[in-house]
């Protein structure tokens, strides 16, 4: 029986971009972008849940993290449905060394590309942002 996943997502900026990773969904030939991050434990809050996956995809350590906003996402990747609840958090990196490259590198235990996505190639159509509903919520907030 399919099950909703509660997610805890990073919401790290640079200026006007957003540290994000790359994804493929083979079935739509879509690469898409998401903040990192991952899913929440059971016991673990979600704001426990985004510094422990920042930790294992990235070995980095997130301050100031403070919720701004949840989103439900219900999509489909890879030809099945998925349904999520999005808890995002404002955070920033510790080590600043990660803000002076584009290329931060991949994700530890998937290998995906880990890079600062600008957010304009959102706004017009170039980059595809998940989930649904963060690129208009990180807009209104600019």
């Amino acid at each position: 029986m399919p099950t909703i996943r509660p997610l805890a997502l990073a919401v790290v900026r640079r200026g006007d971009d957003l540290l994000v990773f790359e994804g493929r969904d083979g079935a739509k030939g879509e690469t898409y972008h998401r903040p990192l991050g991952g899913g929440i434990e059971f016991g673990e809050t979600a704001a426990e849940a985004v510094r422990r996956e920042l930790r294992e995809e990235l070995a980095a350590e997130l301050t100031s993290v403070e919720q701004i906003a949840v989103l439900e996402n219900v999509f489909t990747y890879e030809g099945r449905a998925g349904h999520e609840i999005v808890f995002l958090f404002a955070a920033e990196l510790a080590d600043k060394a990660f803000y002076e490259r584009d290329e931060v590198g991949v994700v530890l235990d998937e290998g995906a590309r880990v890079h600062w996505l600008p957010m304009a190639d959102v706004a017009n159509g170039k980059a595809i942002l998940y989930p649904d509903g963060l690129a208009e919520l990180l807009s209104a907030q600019a």
